[in-house]
């Protein structure tokens, strides 16, 4: 599949084939889903940016996503992306074995696994708590995170 020319704002950090979970700094619920990605990702195939971020804000709008309000994990590959629970069950399938097994929930139908994923979403903050965005899990691992101006060596 060939990907799509990346606008300049983007490929100062981007490279076709760059696969990137954009998930909320802010909830805590997604520093725990980061933090699991990050141990069962051993091979470093999925880049990580928060939404808040200028590298996720961009990519947003090149996604012509909403950039002030996101409730949802964007997973990004290959010029395509996926939200909520379709963004999580696309994550899921480029780890390893038994992790990848995960990946079988995207068989239940989207209505009931993007309703479970709302529900969850619309309170995560009051579930979970919220954080101020500077601590991110993995951010000293080199190369998890996108950074404008690095790019990733393949």
């Amino acid at each position: 599949m060939n990907s799509p020319k990346l606008p300049p704002n983007l490929s100062s950090y981007l490279q076709p084939g760059d696969r990137v979970l954009l998930f909320d700094g802010e909830c805590n619920l997604c520093h725990g889903l980061v933090r699991f990605l990050i141990r069962a990702d051993r091979q470093a195939k999925i880049l990580l940016a928060t939404v808040q971020s200028a590298e996720g804000q961009a990519i947003l709008r090149w996604l012509g996503l909403p950039t002030d309000s996101v409730d949802s994990i964007v997973y990004l590959e290959q010029g395509h992306h996926w939200l909520r629970s379709e963004a999580f069950f696309q994550a899921l399938r480029q780890l390893g074995w038994p992790v990848r097994l995960l990946a079988l929930a995207r068989f239940l139908p989207q209505r009931l696994a993007d309703g479970v994923y709302n529900a969850v979403a619309s309170n995560r903050y009051r579930l979970f708590g919220r954080n101020d965005g500077t601590a991110l899990p993995g951010a000293d691992l080199p190369g998890r995170y996108l950074h404008s101006g690095s790019r990733r060596s393949r």
